[in-house]
């Protein structure tokens, strides 16, 4: 069964959906939000649905300023934005009837995944985490010996300054365009282009086609910095010919190699959006994977 909410996140009227599986609870709780632009409807509600056959509840919401969600300004990919929206969806969760505050986790697309993880390092209610295609950069992240730059994005996350700069911010552009000659979109390959032309425009998305994107300076945004304090189990879903400049397979696996805790490695053939195509073959795998994953962690065996 799926339920309209809403909660809030920075002053920002967030809204949701929450699954609930037809199972005897308490559930398990997985918090979900969109990749690079990309509003619930578009896919990541076929994944809630396969994780709520497993006896999972599902909060999957709009990312602050886009989709259904309310926020100021709109269409602008703020990381400490969307990391403070998570962590606000998870306190969100924990008030639902019949959803177990002690098994919660969180789930990432694309530039989403980047978020989760950091997210799942700073929020110890987290106790699993999921992303696929994570969008972590285009290469590893700086040296960090004394723990610094890590400890600094967590503290921004918890509590530091997130309005951005104007020499932070670049756009509006396009998130697509299918003639980067004529006018350069944030996202460049074809296959960007073929996925949010055929997804994103279909009715009742919400979908836009512009956005601003914050490249934080102070601290910088790299995510596999805090892969390091991830505790709780992890799984990464990685196609290995990924052609997204920000999401280079040798990237995540750095990352993935820094976790702390039980984690699990899944490399499924489709490019980088291959798994948000629906229905597919590597959606099914994909889909199968993570709900494997998150039932085998998060699913007690009494219920």
């Amino acid at each position: 069964m799926r339920a309209d909410v809403t909660f809030e996140s920075d002053g920002a009227a967030i809204s949701g959906w929450f699954y609930s599986p037809d199972t005897p609870p308490l559930w398990p709780l997985i918090v979900m939000a969109h990749g690079f632009s990309a509003t619930k409807q578009m896919v990541a509600d076929r994944y809630a649905e396969a994780f709520t056959e497993r006896g999972l509840a599902v909060l999957l919401y709009d990312h602050p300023g886009f989709g259904e969600s309310g926020g100021e300004p709109r269409q602008q990919i703020d990381p400490w934005v969307q990391s403070r929206g998570y962590r606000d969806a998870i306190a969100f969760g924990t008030t639902l009837e019949n959803v177990d505050p002690d098994r919660i986790a969180v789930w990432g697309d694309s530039y989403s995944g980047g978020v989760a993880l950091v997210v799942a390092a700073v929020d110890d209610r987290v106790t699993a985490l999921v992303v696929q295609v994570p969008a972590l950069g285009g290469e590893d992240p700086p040296d960090d010996p004394d723990g610094s730059r890590r400890e600094s994005m967590k503290e921004t996350v918890r509590a530091g300054s997130v309005e951005p700069t104007e020499d932070e911010v670049r756009g509006p552009m396009p998130v697509v365009w299918d003639d980067q000659q004529r006018r350069p979109s944030a996202l460049k390959p074809e296959t960007a282009f073929r996925w949010f032309n055929g997804y994103g425009t279909r009715p009742g998305t919400n979908w836009e086609n512009e956005v601003s994107i914050v490249r934080p300076e102070t601290p910088q945004w790299h995510p596999g910095l805090c892969a390091t304090d991830v505790s709780c189990p992890a799984l990464f879903v990685v196609s290995p010919e990924d052609e997204m400049p920000r999401s280079v397979p040798a990237v995540a696996r750095d990352a993935y190699e820094r976790l702390s805790g039980a984690k699990d490695w899944v490399e499924i053939p489709g490019g980088h959006f291959g798994l948000l195509y629906y229905p597919s073959e590597a959606f099914d795998r994909s889909s199968s994977a993570q709900a494997r994953f998150l039932a085998e962690r998060l699913v007690s065996t009494d219920t």
